[in-house]
């Protein structure tokens, strides 16, 4: 006999899951140009500083990049190195991505049965499955497929909390989804300010302030707890307080300079890290960011001399702490950007917007019409879905309403970062337990009555 905890069709849900996070993977694999192990410059980072925790070295890409990245999903391939040696198959961070997917659809089980039934639960979790956004998170190496589950499962035990009594239990569950969120957190930094995000948003429209403030602090809690030591860290490294990573000023300045059009192009920073515009840089920009970079260089050469020793700019190579340097420099001028130009600043907003919620690929290497076809068929009715849901079911309590603030923070975040439909992922997976809630009891008995 199986025991009673035993779900068959969860398993098969999970199985085929499994199967089709690890074929996409496989397919993109085949798909790569020889001696190219992921496709993706990011997952490069990972792979390499996952090599330096596995060998015990200082965690930094280069001399300069110090806190370029997280630890968590670094931490999280590490061990394949410990397995396998200096040069593990890629094939098998293809496959742990695969599975921390899975996990992604077990965690959307949980978090809808809590909220519903199981039966919700197993169409929810069958959703996620086959979902082709989800999917694709676990057929990359990006931090995007640890995230997920951990994502979800601090959601869900934040739900609890709220729901619980009595206060001791409340208290203990808030901080476990605390310390859930802070994992997530190391695994995307984007995420470190959603926990306060959505505190500010329970206080400012619901009731029980007090039982809201007393649960979210605790949340906080538990988050701070995880993220001490990385901010120790960096406090050591840096000589200053950075709560994730000094890409912060570099990533905003992507999303918001003059020649910023809601997709990402990194090339002037590139070029800055080289304190030089060679010519395998000129060719990838434009004429326009190439008069950029030209200004740059002139205020960034002011910049360094008045806030720093005068050591002109070349003498940055030299100086103690450069990668704190580009990130103030950046920050400060992608901030000077936007005030100088509101309007632009806001149909700029306007058009990242779109980008993330585009019905297809905004890549103009991902155009064929067949693509098209495949991203708006799959997406545009789980959206409609999880809009109704929303409506029907978000404003039930704030176990409920924690399905769909995700969607809220991170486009608030993405219109003033760079956009793109990958970013929109996270949020259309925890919508998922809303849209199969709609499935489930107002579509399918329609469809019933319709077939008897």
């Amino acid at each position: 006999m199986c025991p009673r905890w035993f779900n068959p069709a969860l398993v098969l849900i999970l199985f085929v899951a499994l199967a089709l996070r690890l074929a996409a993977g496989v397919w993109w694999q085949s798909r790569l140009p020889a001696g190219d192990q992921f496709g993706m410059p990011d997952s490069e980072t990972y792979w390499a500083l996952g090599r330096t925790i596995a060998e015990g070295k200082p965690y930094q890409l280069g001399p300069h990049k110090q806190v370029f990245r997280t630890p968590g999903y670094p931490a999280l391939l590490a061990p394949l190195f410990l397995i396998f040696g200096r040069e593990p198959p890629a094939g098998w961070a293809f496959a742990e991505s695969a599975f921390l997917s899975t996990a992604a659809v077990a965690a959307v089980y949980g978090l809808t049965r809590s909220l519903f039934d199981r039966r919700t639960g197993l169409v929810a979790s069958g959703i996620a499955a086959v979902y082709p956004g989800a999917i694709s998170e676990g057929a990359l190496v990006l931090s995007e497929a640890p995230f997920g589950p951990l994502m979800i499962v601090g959601l869900g035990l934040w739900g609890m909390a709220w729901r619980s009594e009595p206060r001791r239990r409340r208290l203990m569950l808030a901080v476990a989804a605390g310390i859930t969120s802070g994992l997530a957190a190391l695994m995307r930094p984007s995420w470190l300010l959603f926990v306060p995000f959505a505190l500010m948003i329970a206080l400012i429209f619901d009731s029980r302030r007090l039982r809201q403030l007393g649960t979210g602090l605790a949340v906080a809690a538990g988050l701070v707890l995880v993220m001490i030591p990385w901010w120790l860290r960096n406090w050591r490294v840096t000589g200053a307080f950075v709560p994730t990573t000094l890409q912060v000023g570099p990533s905003l300045y992507d999303g918001l300079n003059p020649a910023a059009d809601g997709s990402s192009n990194m090339e002037i920073i590139y070029a800055f890290e080289s304190a030089e515009l060679r010519e395998d840089r000129r060719d990838h920009m434009t004429s326009k960011q190439v008069d950029i970079f030209s200004d740059l260089v002139s205020q960034f050469g002011h910049f360094f001399n008045t806030r720093f020793k005068p050591s002109g700019v070349q003498g940055l190579a030299k100086h103690p702490k450069p990668e704190y340097i580009f990130d103030q420099f950046f920050r400060g001028e992608a901030i000077d950007w936007a005030m100088k130009d509101p309007l632009w600043t806001a149909e700029l907003s306007a058009i990242k917007f779109r980008r993330l919620w585009n019905p297809w690929p905004n890549e103009p290497k991902l155009q064929s019409v067949w693509l098209k076809i495949m991203v708006a068929a799959t997406y545009l009715p789980l959206l409609f879905l999880s809009l109704w849901g929303i409506a029907r079911y978000g404003f039930r309590g704030w176990p409920f309403a924690l399905c769909w603030l995700p969607a809220v923070y991170f486009t608030l975040l993405h219109m003033v970062f760079v956009a793109s439909i990958r970013y929109r992922e996270p949020a259309m997976i925890v919508m998922i337990p809303l849209a199969a809630a709609v499935a489930v009891e107002r579509i399918w008995p329609a469809v019933k009555r319709r077939l008897i």
